[in-house]
């Protein structure tokens, strides 16, 4: 009996621990929240300041998510499919009973900073405060002075859609303890100042590891990580800016790649898919130093040595197949060789985003079409049409299978099965 208690005793210590533990990482965060009426300032703000709030908006694709298909700029109610269930983006306008209206801006520093709303709760990490921890008070002061310079919405909040337990305040507190720690950008005394302007736009405003970190089975991951990771719930993979063979950068200038982000287009690479958005909605709207500031870090950023190229495999009936469907369906476009045409339609032949080890994005883009993004750089972009009411997925397969083996291009086939997973997955994700 003796034995039983003291095993109850130490439990309840070690509960006692670990409470105070999740307590002290999720809730002292010491941040002093200024009355209600000091909101009222951010529309006596500074235009210089409100003006430097909407270029960090635009930068870091704040509308984006916070902006639902009809409703009003920053209103919230976005749905933001996460692979725990749906969450939906708060209303970020300077309304009094549903946005920000009685927000201070030690409020909102504490939610981008901490990660915690006006009345003390967690919030769900699809808000990425993981990086916009990152921001300096200046920055999170303009940004709050934008948002109450926004005309006012009384649009609701959804609740979010999450499966239990996972946005429970519980949950929550045990995710933060495990993968968030609130912090600020440090210049690191190594890199000079264009590449910690870089560093603090990537890692932080542009939030660029929310979709290219690798996350775990709980969502969680070093957020300073780039090395790649499927989109979830999204059925896109985001490639590792580490690996020359996916979307390394190291050996571009620093002007091809601050043109890929400022126009979705450069030489050899061009923004698709999600990256496409964030170029439409983000990056085409960066200064020409912030750009070349974000290509110098991602130039810089660690390159796994390249791999030798797999062995030529012999030609595959499915293959063969494929060729007189490429004849058929993508010559015309993409070359009879797979050498393309200019900047209207990227060649096949040597494309890493066709030799991708995941097939998800090639799929993504015949199956649904591929679309640029339109941008003031590259205002009238060529698209690609959907050929998911065109061909089956064995003619899909062979398509594919054909293209990623032909002209030099060494990469594994694609299988019907492959086709009808991800036709299965992306349906189910537009019926939720």
């Amino acid at each position: 009996m003796k034995i039983l208690l003291r095993a109850l005793l130490g439990l309840a210590v070690l509960a006692m621990l670990a409470a105070a533990w999740l307590w002290q990482t999720n809730f002292n965060d010491g941040v002093d929240i200024d009355g209600p009426a000091a909101a009222a300032a951010a529309r006596l703000s500074p235009p210089e300041q409100r003006a430097r709030g909407a270029y960090l908006a635009q930068v870091g694709n704040c509308l984006a998510c916070h902006t639902a298909r009809g409703g009003a700029p920053g209103a919230g109610g976005q749905a933001i499919a996460t692979g725990f269930g749906t969450a939906f983006s708060s209303n970020l306008t300077p309304d009094p009973a549903h946005g920000i209206g009685q927000w201070s801006a030690a409020a909102f520093w504490r939610a981008l900073h901490h990660g915690r709303s006006q009345d003390g709760r967690l919030l769900v990490p699809a808000f990425p405060y993981t990086h916009t921890t990152l921001l300096t008070r200046a920055d999170s002061d303009a940004l709050w002075a934008y948002f109450g310079s926004l005309p006012p919405s009384s649009t609701p909040t959804p609740a979010h859609e999450l499966r239990w337990p996972y946005g429970t305040q519980a949950a929550l507190a045990v995710w933060r303890a495990l993968y968030f720690r609130a912090g600020s950008y440090t210049p690191e005394p190594a890199h000079d100042a264009r590449w910690n302007q870089g560093a603090y736009l990537v890692r932080g405003v542009a939030h660029c590891s929310a979709c290219h970190a690798t996350r775990d089975a709980l969502g969680g991951a070093d957020w300073r990580d780039l090395h790649g990771g499927r989109m979830a719930a999204q059925g896109w993979y985001a490639p590792s800016l580490h690996d020359p063979r996916q979307a390394g950068l190291a050996d571009w200038s620093v002007a091809e790649v601050a043109r890929l982000l400022q126009t979705g287009v450069a030489e050899r690479g061009r923004a698709s898919g999600p990256m496409a958005e964030v170029v439409f909605h983000g990056t085409q709207h960066l200064s020409d130093s912030d750009a070349a500031a974000m290509a110098v870090y991602l130039r810089a950023l660690p390159q796994a040595a390249p791999a030798p190229p797999p062995a030529a495999a012999p030609r595959s009936r499915l293959a063969a197949a494929g060729a007189k469907l490429y004849e058929q369906h993508c010559a015309q476009c993409h070359g009879e060789q797979g050498q393309g045409q200019g900047q209207a339609y990227p060649p096949l032949a040597g494309n890493r985003a066709v030799t991708l080890e995941s097939v998800d994005n090639l799929l993504q883009v015949v199956l649904y079409g591929g679309f640029n993004a339109a941008t003031a750089g590259y205002p009238r972009p060529f698209g690609m049409p959907p050929f998911l009411l065109t061909l089956s997925d064995q003619e899909l397969a062979a398509t594919l299978s054909h293209i990623r083996t032909a002209w030099g291009n060494r990469a594994s086939e694609v299988s019907a099965a492959q086709v009808h997973a991800l036709r299965s997955r992306t349906a189910t994700a537009a019926l939720r």
